[in-house]
């Protein structure tokens, strides 16, 4: 794998310095496991969903906290002691407890999330501040006198 060095793009920009470190990590290896499965979607021109598979899990065992422009969803399952007799021939449903952070742009709220057939849906919504939006820049002609030179110009003509 290859190496990029950003180092070049830290001296000639200013204010981007979280993206490079996030293009940095990128070329890591990832350490965490890919528990839960999750989507994020596009929902409108400002508007997310990040949305997780947590079958099992109740609302009690999830917590979600954003923080710092980071998403962080934990989820800790209960002990079981229903189940406390019998013995597990095969154990596929996955108890484990798991954090799955997600990193925010600038500008990003949680709206809300729901939890519903096993899925957790986390609304997100890029809200940029009026200061921060393109506006467009008017310029500005200064009234220029070459017509009254050109006048006086054919003035002089006609009289040769």
């Amino acid at each position: 794998m290859r190496n990029v060095d950003f180092s070049p793009l830290y001296r000639s920009t200013v204010g981007f310095d979280r993206l490079f470190s996030l293009l940095d990590t990128m070329g890591q290896p990832e350490q965490a496991s890919a528990y839960p499965p999750y989507n994020i979607e596009r929902t409108g021109e400002n508007s997310y969903r990040i949305s997780m598979a947590v079958a099992g899990f109740s609302e009690g065992e999830l917590s979600i906290e954003a923080h710092a422009n980071v998403l962080a969803v934990k989820g800790e399952k209960a002990e079981d002691d229903e189940n406390a007799g019998s013995e597990y021939l095969y154990r596929g449903i996955a108890k484990r407890a798991f954090e799955r952070r997600f990193q925010l742009a600038d500008h990003m709220e949680v709206r809300g999330a729901t939890l519903k057939n096993g899925l957790l849906h986390v609304e997100l919504l890029r809200n940029i501040p009026e200061a921060m939006k393109p506006r467009r820049i008017e310029i500005e002609t200064r009234s220029s006198e070459p017509k009254t030179i050109a006048a006086q110009k054919s003035v002089e003509m006609d009289a040769a």
